[in-house]
């Protein structure tokens, strides 16, 4: 893969909110993801399992050893000329989306981040708590800020549950799902090679229909940002590569 120039990477995601750049990890690559992923013991809490959805939140935390394979050469340069230099891990999420899955997302926003605990502080709020894990709505200028990498272990099209986006829709502050004018607004179906990733902002609407291809689709969420929170909050997850 040649990423000599990510600039038009870059520009697309700070206009419409998102991209996709295929041939990101090799076949290998993702067969010793894979491999690492089948060897891993999925009885902690951290780990969500149901017939249409298999989750790990903390990923990068509750399996460590997949980290070097993860920020291969490839991811390091996307995060180092088109995030910057100085953005770190704050959130990592595994999802795998089976076969049969009728799991569905309506249209949202990714509007909290993941603390180390819940403190009264002025912008930040309403608060989730989850098996002691916090949440909380930041100021406007953090979400902003945040930049998703979405790594796809398998083909990923509308039909097994690809992300819809709204294009622009991350340039509008908090946009409720109940509120979108389809008179002005345009859906589009982010279709992932194995092997590819999208790169999102957080603030772009994005949804995902069932699985009708009987087809499964596993992705590694990452978020990062650069900004320090106050002092006496801490990103939960926060992990310098």
């Amino acid at each position: 893969m040649n990423l000599s120039n990510l600039e038009n990477y870059k520009s697309h995601i700070l206009e419409y909110g998102f991209t996709v750049i295929n041939g990101i990890f090799s076949k290998e690559e993702i067969e010793q993801i894979t491999s690492i992923l089948l060897h891993t013991d999925t009885s902690k809490e951290n780990f969500r399992k149901s017939e249409d959805l298999f989750a790990v939140r903390q990923f990068l935390k509750e399996v460590p050893e997949i980290k070097s394979v993860v920020f291969n050469e490839n991811i390091k340069r996307i995060i180092k000329d088109i995030f910057g230099g100085k953005y770190f891990v704050v959130k990592s999420i595994y999802f795998d989306k089976p076969e049969t899955s009728n799991w569905y997302v309506a249209y949202h926003q990714d509007l909290t981040i993941s603390v180390d605990n819940k403190t009264d502080l002025p912008g930040f709020g309403p608060w989730t708590t989850k098996q002691n894990q916090f949440a909380v709505q930041p100021p406007l200028n953090i979400l902003e800020n945040i930049y998703t990498i979405r790594i796809h272990l398998d083909d990923t099209d509308e039909n097994n549950g690809a992300l819809k986006v709204i294009p622009k829709s991350h340039r509008k502050g908090i946009y409720r799902p109940e509120t979108i004018d389809w008179t002005v607004e345009a859906e589009e179906i982010c279709n992932v090679e194995k092997g590819g990733i999208m790169i999102m902002k957080p603030l772009t609407l994005h949804g995902s229909n069932r699985t009708t291809n009987g087809k499964r689709r596993r992705v590694i969420h990452i978020e990062f940002s650069d900004i320090e929170l106050p002092e006496t909050l801490q990103w939960s997850e926060k992990m310098n590569r």
